[in-house]
């Protein structure tokens, strides 16, 4: 007999057991159903016993399976009960960017509905390059961005759920020339200076991203502003410059301009949850929840056709 059980095998276990169907279970887990047929064939060979009969039709608990069931309840129960213990000390602080940024607060709206006993606490971090060091020193729990993004010493501590394929945007002077258009192609950018965040070491995968966007369509990518603090000084950067604004299509409306979508091709911002590995909070599990039931009712992992996103984006978000 092993000398300890990771308690993640007993919930896989417990999760298909209750199911009978692997499918079902590794949706309620988010996970790959692939990674739950592993958790439960180690289980398996930890305890030296056929737990499921597996056939074409159907998923069915073995005796040893049976017996084992309602033990491996109580280990779980026991340590939700310390987690929720533990995790009534301290708010879960989740970084939502800024505070227009509409796709995490939503996330964090359902999740607080899910558990209003949990207190979750919203921070503006501005951007993920800078909100994932703050992570991984413990001085925030959770932040959502482009995670291929970031540094590979970053990501290395990081754990990560996609969430959504943003589409992108474009924020305009109201009297630019494209403003009149109500989609611009990206082709029509060509020969403007577009604002990105270029300079601002908190939003470093944003101004990446917009680089591989502009490359190779003669869209060139403004230079350094004055970093601006606040939605009221931002705004009077921007009216200064006049460049046009990378954005999505969620980003608020700024004064005496319009937003309009891009297309051909639809360029998209990938978006996932992101925490820091081995945090153990309660709460989290909550979020995780809300950010998977909110992108499965909205379609926010259905790529439209023909969008475009780097390879790097695209490897990150299918492998999780």
């Amino acid at each position: 007999m092993p000398a300890h059980l990771d308690p993640r095998l007993l919930r896989a276990f417990v999760t298909v057991a209750e199911e009978l169907h692997f499918t079902r279970a590794a949706m309620r887990l988010y996970v790959a159903q692939q990674a739950l047929s592993r958790d439960v064939r180690r289980l398996e060979r930890e305890l030296g016993s056929e737990l499921f009969v597996r056939s074409t039709r159907q998923v069915t608990l073995t005796a040893d399976g049976e017996r084992l069931l309602p033990y491996a309840r109580r280990v779980l129960q026991a340590q939700n009960d310390l987690l929720a213990e533990a995790g009534r000390a301290r708010p879960l602080l989740v970084d939502l960017n800024f505070q227009g940024a509409v796709t995490p607060r939503r996330v964090l709206r359902r999740a607080r509905e899910l558990a209003p006993g949990h207190e979750l606490m919203a921070r503006y971090e501005s951007g993920l390059a800078w909100a994932a060091s703050e992570v991984l020193a413990g001085r925030l729990d959770a932040s959502f961005g482009r995670f291929a993004g970031l540094a590979p010493a970053l990501r290395a501590g990081l754990e990560q759920q996609p969430v959504r394929y943003e589409p992108m945007a474009v924020v305009l002077p109201e009297d630019h020339r494209l403003a009149a258009l109500e989609r611009v192609p990206l082709a029509a950018l060509a020969g403007e200076t577009v604002y990105a965040g270029a300079g601002n070491t908190r939003t470093t995968e944003w101004t990446e991203l917009a680089r591989l966007l502009f490359e190779g369509r003669d869209i060139r990518l403004a230079p350094p502003a004055p970093l601006a603090v606040g939605d009221e000084e931002f705004q009077r950067i921007m009216a200064r410059s006049r460049h046009p604004i990378l954005a999505v299509v969620d980003f608020p409306l700024l004064p005496a301009t319009v937003l309009r979508p891009l297309v051909d091709p639809v360029p998209l911002s990938p978006v996932s949850l992101v925490w820091r590995k081995g945090l153990i909070h309660p709460a989290l599990g909550v979020l995780r929840r809300a950010a998977a039931e909110m992108a499965a009712a909205e379609g926010w992992l259905e790529r439209p056709g023909g969008g475009w996103i780097p390879d790097s984006d695209c490897v990150v978000m299918t492998s999780a």
